[in-house]
């Protein structure tokens, strides 16, 4: 799982540096597919419950679930990317919520602050600990920061499949819950917006929106419970001996 983070994570970066005004996301899941395919995997999401895209991207009031297409990014979005990589049967799935360009403070504080709810959270992925430390410690960071926590949209166990026991809410109380145990890997990922927590599906059966327009932010980690400690297998950045080899495309583009 491990290394299908790594590539992963290598898509992410990849990604973000291709984000800027004038992009459509149907570009921006072009080139991801072709990124994880060329290190040998497979991209998750491809197909899966009838999904069409590779990743999904999600700008603005839209949580998660975005389906690429002819959108372009515009100075002062945010765009969502949840990316998921399968590599010899073994999931990762982690996502990250971008700037586009310059954006305001309020845009600045979402995301500020559903990334820090999501290491809140993250840090209390220990064996022993309760499900409820880690959903409390992300309601917290949260709402503390004044977003709403969206309720109805959970995290979730990843392992052989995208999606396994258990579900991990984003928010809870401290000592309640299933009990977490050395061995289980999590998809920690809090879902934010700068307004209020309801939602609403959009017209094509998969994006969900925020019900009142407010911007939305989606972090997520995939997080193995390790008698040391929690262990991030999808990091934002890898260390050099981790580090897929580049793609033949960023090596022409660079040149």
């Amino acid at each position: 799982m491990a290394q299908a983070g790594s590539i992963l994570v290598a898509t992410l970066e990849l990604l973000e540096r291709r984000i800027g005004p004038g992009v459509s996301t149907a570009e921006l899941d072009s080139a991801a597919e072709r990124f994880i395919r060329s290190r040998g995997a497979i991209p998750t999401f491809k197909g899966y419950r009838g999904f069409p895209g590779s990743i999904c991207a999600s700008p603005n009031a839209m949580i998660v679930h975005g389906i690429p297409g002819p959108y372009r990014l515009k100075s002062g979005d945010v765009i969502s990317v949840d990316v998921g990589v399968t590599l010899d049967g073994w999931v990762a799935d982690a996502a990250r919520t971008f700037p586009v360009d310059e954006i305001g403070k309020q845009a600045q504080n979402l995301l500020g602050a559903t990334e820090e709810s999501l290491h809140a959270g993250v840090a209390e992925c220990r064996p022993g600990n309760r499900m409820g430390d880690v959903s409390s410690a992300i309601q917290r960071v949260a709402e503390g920061a004044g977003l709403a926590v969206v309720r109805s949209l959970v995290g979730h166990g990843v392992g052989r499949s995208m999606h396994e026991d258990p579900q991990v809410p984003n928010y809870g109380k401290p000592g309640k819950g299933p009990l977490l145990e050395e061995g289980m890997v999590l998809a920690i990922e809090p879902m934010t917006t700068a307004g209020r927590p309801e939602v609403r599906m959009g017209g094509d059966g998969w994006a969900i929106f925020a019900q009142d327009g407010s911007p939305a932010a989606h972090f997520e980690f995939t997080v193995a419970v390790t008698g040391e400690g929690p262990r991030v297998l999808t990091p934002w950045h890898l260390a050099s001996e981790t580090r897929p080899e580049p793609a033949v495309e960023e090596v022409a583009s660079a040149g």
